[in-house]
């Protein structure tokens, strides 16, 4: 299995993509290409005392800012380390592609680039969430601001055999964004996704209010992508927030340290479970082969947990239970 890498996406590249991968190449036992300039890359890892002699690289001349035109991708910078990467992928050079670089340039990349799967409208990017109780999956959380009713039962479908397959969640509870828990609630996106979702080839059990998605009241949030960008930055303000007042609470005085020392495994497990990296990045789902969008800021450990993401989502053959599932609601609704 070859995992192609994006060498220069994100806020820490080339060095904590090469560290990231070098583990995860030894870890899991899989191929690595990354994917830039080769010059950069070398003399990077020969700075930091890196071996990367068991990698391959794949020159790219150059990389696409998150400022610039997400089309450029594939229009000016069609020689960027993120293109060439996705072309490797769509050529069968490679099995799964990872990157932590422009959001906008990945989505339309993958679309036009690797393609989508037969059916959907639109890729969609799926978020793990940590919860009260297992992780939770929220999608679309930025990929898609505007979205139709067919698009959400998409995300719902792919959400669910995403789960199932990698999370390893039994028939995975799929719950739609609303502003209240009623059928009758919401606008007229919300109101017509319901009724459909009714029908879909997925355990629908209703709408769900963004203060549930903390407790783990359902496995899989479906959202229109603006809508999910939002939950999800609060999400995250929110795990800062606490935190931040937490470590101010157990450095306060003597007392407060020595109970913080009594606790600090606990502490440490919660640090864990709400720690990004710990989950890799987050699947664009929709597309006819494995994308994975790591976070920007992405450090060596998350670049190599998105490796192990990449892997398991190959492995596991999650495209083709969505490509199934879609057919199977297209045979359906042909029949009624």
């Amino acid at each position: 299995m070859n995992i192609v890498i994006d060498a220069f996406g994100g806020d820490n590249a080339p060095l904590e993509v090469i560290k990231g991968s070098l583990k995860a190449h030894n870890d899991f036992k899989v191929d690595v290409t990354l994917v830039g300039d080769e010059k950069r890359i070398k003399a990077c890892a020969k700075k930091n005392q890196l071996d990367i002699s068991s990698l391959k690289i794949k020159h790219a001349d150059s990389v696409i800012d998150i400022c610039e035109e997400p089309t450029e991708v594939i229009k000016g910078k069609k020689d960027c380390s993120m293109a060439v990467g996705m072309k490797m992928l769509a050529d069968g050079e490679g099995d799964a592609f990872v990157s932590a670089g422009s959001t906008g340039a990945l989505v339309v990349g993958a679309t036009f680039i690797v393609k989508r799967i037969k059916g959907v409208k639109r890729p969609a990017l799926a978020t793990i969430l940590p919860t009260a109780g297992k992780p939770t999956m929220l999608l679309d959380s930025g990929a898609n601001a505007d979205c139709r009713p067919e698009m959400l039962v998409h995300f719902g479908i792919m959400g669910s055999a995403y789960m199932n397959r990698i999370m390893k969640v039994k028939n995975p509870r799929v719950a739609l964004a609303n502003i209240g828990a009623e059928e009758s609630k919401g606008r007229e996106l919300e109101l017509e996704t319901y009724k459909l979702m009714k029908n879909a080839p997925v355990n629908f059990t209703g709408n769900i209010e963004a203060r549930q998605l903390p407790l783990g009241d359902c496995d899989v949030c479906v959202a229109d992508g603006f809508c999910g960008n939002l939950m999800l930055k609060l999400y995250e303000g929110m795990g800062k927030f606490f935190s931040n007042e937490l470590k101010g609470i157990f450095k306060k005085n003597l007392k407060t340290k020595l109970a913080a020392a009594m606790v600090m495994k606990n502490i440490k497990d919660f640090k864990k479970k709400v720690d990004y990296s710990e989950y890799g990045g987050a699947p664009l789902l929709g597309t006819a082969k494995p994308v994975i969008k790591a976070h920007g800021s992405s450090d060596a450990k998350a670049f190599y947990n998105a490796i192990r993401q990449a892997k398991q989502f190959t492995e596991t053959k999650v495209i083709d239970t969505i490509t199934q599932a879609l057919a199977q609601m297209k045979a359906e609704s042909a029949d009624k």
